[in-house]
């Protein structure tokens, strides 16, 4: 049974390159090349290459100075140098230039080979797990940039405005002035309570299992229409709701919910002013195992230059947006906990089109 590993060899020596592939083409998977040029070609072809073994006297480039050179574009593969013979000088080069990982003196024996290739292999997915950390760390340091501001900025303003009308009020007499400063307060409370929920949904997703339990996409449904009947009212919108769902669906309801509100809310909220026939519309679809759910409105819309940066920690897409950032990196956060996938459509004054695809849970 071939094992997932891929190594390229590479040597001038025709019988060397045959030997090779006859002993182990049924363990591992084997490119084979007769110069490094071939060999760069053959990398560049086939990025999940593992292991390179490189013969030191190569003809037009020596082994050491062609793995020099094919590391920067080519970080990952283990680089292993085949010589007949190894003296000080070649050892240092290989260490200093080549960052080689072992030698294998010529001619080799199966089974030293074998051993070289499982210590390469062990070595490779070590690095590959510390490189994905690393990024996972760089994204994170990333975020917590991002989050310190947003703290200072978004928790702090709304503070500041209630602090200063509070201050104000003190010098006040009369009731009018008063109640015009308390409709500022609201303002800047209102939005901090928003701030604050945001951070509750930003924590909920990166903690805990999911919940589990079968969604009745009706009831479900129901209850969001109930929840937005005062949009609907206040803002002249047409909330159209649509079911299609023939078989069971199991999924964590509040994350579920969680992505809804956010699209939703959005959706009420960027309606444009000057549409008579003002919508909302939501929609889902159950089959083959998959919830599809569609929420569309003939909103403000978003330009095709930040359609690629919505999801991002923070981002805001219009000078008009009153939001904190949060929603739609948290709908993609949630998205990655289900393993769904999300799809956008839309036109600066004509509307946006979200279609979500989550996967139902459900274990045999």
């Amino acid at each position: 049974m071939i094992k997932d590993i891929e190594i390229l060899y590479i040597d001038d020596e025709l019988n060397n390159l045959f030997g090779f592939k006859a002993n182990f083409r049924y363990s591992y998977v084997i490119h084979t090349a007769s110069s490094t040029v071939e060999a760069q070609e053959i990398l560049i072809k086939n990025p999940k290459i593992r292991i390179i073994f490189c013969d030191q006297r190569m003809p037009n480039e020596l082994g050491i100075d062609f793995f020099d050179r094919i590391k920067k574009d080519f970080p990952r593969p283990i680089r292993i140098l085949l010589t007949a013979y190894a003296d000080m000088e070649t050892v240092i080069d290989a260490v200093n230039k080549g960052n080689i990982f072992r030698f294998v003196r010529k001619p080799w024996i199966e089974e030293e080979m074998i051993s070289c290739i499982e210590e390469a292999d062990k070595f490779y997915t070590a690095n590959s797990m510390l490189d994905i950390k690393n990024e996972e760390l760089e994204k994170a340091y990333h975020e917590l940039d991002k989050f310190a501001y947003s703290v200072s900025h978004d928790l702090r303003d709304p503070l500041t405005g209630v602090l200063s009308a509070v201050k104000l009020g003190l010098k006040f007499d009369q009731v009018d002035q008063i109640h015009e400063l308390l409709g500022l307060m609201d303002g800047s409370l209102t939005r901090l309570d928003l701030y604050i929920d945001s951070l509750r949904d930003y924590y909920l997703l990166r903690r805990g299992e999911l919940m589990l339990s079968t969604i009745n996409f009706s009831e479900l449904f129901n209850d969001i229409q109930a929840f937005y009947n005062m949009s609907v009212r206040n803002n002249d919108v047409e909330f159209i709701i649509s079911v299609d769902q023939k078989e069971e669906f199991i999924c964590d309801k509040t994350v579920l919910e969680l992505i809804l509100h956010n699209l939703l809310s959005n959706s009420f909220k960027y309606q444009r002013k000057d549409c008579e026939n003002k919508f909302v519309k939501l929609s889902v679809e159950v089959s083959d195992g998959n919830a599809t759910l569609k929420v569309s409105d003939c909103g403000i819309g978003i330009s095709s230059d930040y359609i690629n940066d919505i999801f991002k920690l923070f981002f805001r897409a219009s000078d008009q947006a009153e939001g904190m950032g949060f929603g739609l990196y948290n709908v993609k956060s949630a998205l990655l906990k289900l393993q769904g996938t999300v799809d956008v459509e839309s036109e600066v004054g004509v509307g946006t089109t979200f279609k979500i695809v989550v996967p139902s849970k459900k274990t045999y």
